[in-house]
């Protein structure tokens, strides 16, 4: 006879936990299931962290390496930072000093104490609405960015964008 139960090795996702516990309590699964998987942070950015209180920063529609521009998606996400050692691992200890987060982030939104977007995943339910209403709100990457292989710097400076907002 086999044994057909399977295991699942994944935490699982507690009720609401983005609204009854802190950002430094939840669990991986938790902690990944906030992402929308906008890739705005994946695309280079010049910043002016001039010891202001208010951090300038301008996204450009260049993305790191390992985004597939088609999909908007890492496509070594698990094991990015043996492919980028700098990619930047987002914890909630960080989470202050990154304000040059999109304003539709979630992580973002927590820590400042707003909710959710509306068309976020874990409102929605419903992967394929998510993507229709992220795109009617003019969020994401997928389509609309190049990779950063074979740029200059000279071009770079040239693919300032607006439509991200911090």
């Amino acid at each position: 006879m086999t044994n057909t139960t399977s295991v699942n090795l994944k935490p699982a996702l507690r009720p609401q936990f983005w609204s009854r516990f802190k950002l430094s309590e939840l669990n991986h699964s938790e902690w990944e299931a906030l992402c929308d998987g906008c890739g705005c942070c994946c695309l280079i950015k010049y910043m002016d962290d001039d010891d202001s209180e208010v951090e300038d920063v301008e996204y450009t529609d260049v993305a790191c390496k390992l985004m597939d521009c088609a999909t908007g998606y890492c496509q070594h996400y698990d094991v990015r930072q043996h492919y980028v050692p700098d990619c930047i691992q987002l914890t909630p200890d960080k989470l202050p000093s990154m304000m040059w987060l999109p304003a539709h982030c979630a992580y973002k939104r927590l820590y400042k104490g707003q909710s959710l977007p509306s068309w976020h995943l874990l409102l929605t339910e419903d992967a394929v609405l998510t993507q229709q209403q992220m795109r009617a709100a003019n969020i994401g990457v997928a389509g609309r960015c190049i990779s950063e292989t074979g740029i200059t710097d000279e071009e770079m400076e040239t693919r300032v964008v607006n439509w991200v907002t911090p």
